[in-house]
């Protein structure tokens, strides 16, 4: 099992959608197991295969700290028909991102979500045409407002593309809002890389926006586009895949918020 997962489960933190390259490109394992289950221990909520422990590459155990993260892993598991496929299965990579990587990097992946804030993509605002510029407006300024109303930050807004300096107090401000603890860290870093938006990651995290408001607010520009242009299939397949990862890093995020600030 090791093996199936070394290089396709989560290697680095910091990229999530290379986790995803790297399981499509190794060769699929035949599902070895019958039962999936889950237990408590003093690690969390553990998956067993066929009673056994799961463990990550880098062999801690596969545990949860909530039992939704872990009965989500678990259906990923029980999933696999014939071969067991990573690439089907985003929380546990996720999960083993964040305990093989994460956990013993917090400040590293915090300041690397930090960097969005000086570069969010809802600083930066379409010329036009108008439509756009209202439907970016009705998605985004409710999110900055409330970064506002939160925690003090105030950021610049601009059109166009170039540049624009952010004040320090507003990045410092809502550095101080991202979370201190290894899996929402983890899960946060995935969807702002998913998104492009840490102040998105953040409404989601905290519980101001759901899943389907953020994941369309990161899609303002893309859907404006179709809705000119018609579809682009491959393009399509590829957010698909990328809806996965979200929604596999808001389960995440939606337990730990339940389980109270930690």
């Amino acid at each position: 099992m090791r093996d199936l997962f070394e290089q396709g489960m989560g290697a680095s933190p910091l990229d999530p959608g290379e986790a995803v390259r790297r399981a499509a490109r190794r060769p699929q394992l035949k599902r070895f197991y019958r039962s999936v289950e889950l237990t408590e221990t003093p690690d969390g909520v553990a998956v067993l295969l066929d009673g056994k422990p799961v463990r990550t590459p880098a062999r801690h155990s596969l545990a949860a700290p909530a039992g939704p993260i872990a009965e989500v892993i678990a259906a990923e598991w029980h999933a696999q028909k014939e071969v067991v496929d990573p690439a089907t299965m985003p929380l546990t990579r996720l999960a083993n991102s964040i305990l093989d990587g994460v956990s013993a990097r917090k400040r590293e992946v915090a300041d690397d979500i930090a960097t969005y804030f000086e570069s969010d993509l809802l600083f930066y605002r379409a010329e036009g045409p108008e439509g756009l510029v209202a439907r970016q407006a009705a998605h985004w300024d409710p999110v900055l407002a409330w970064m506002t109303d939160t925690s003090g930050a105030r950021f610049i807004i601009a059109e166009g593309v170039m540049p624009v300096r952010q004040p320090e107090t507003a990045v410092a401000a809502a550095r101080g809002a991202i979370p201190t603890e290894p899996w929402s860290i983890g899960a946060l870093h995935s969807i702002t890389t998913l998104t492009g938006s840490a102040l998105l990651a953040l409404a989601l995290a905290r519980g101001f926006r759901d899943g389907d408001a953020i994941w369309a607010a990161a899609h303002v520009d893309e859907d404006w586009n179709i809705a000119q242009w018609g579809r682009d299939d491959i393009a399509l397949a590829r957010r698909a895949a990328r809806r996965s990862e979200f929604d596999a890093a808001a389960v995440v995020l939606k337990a730990m918020m339940q389980l109270g600030p930690r």
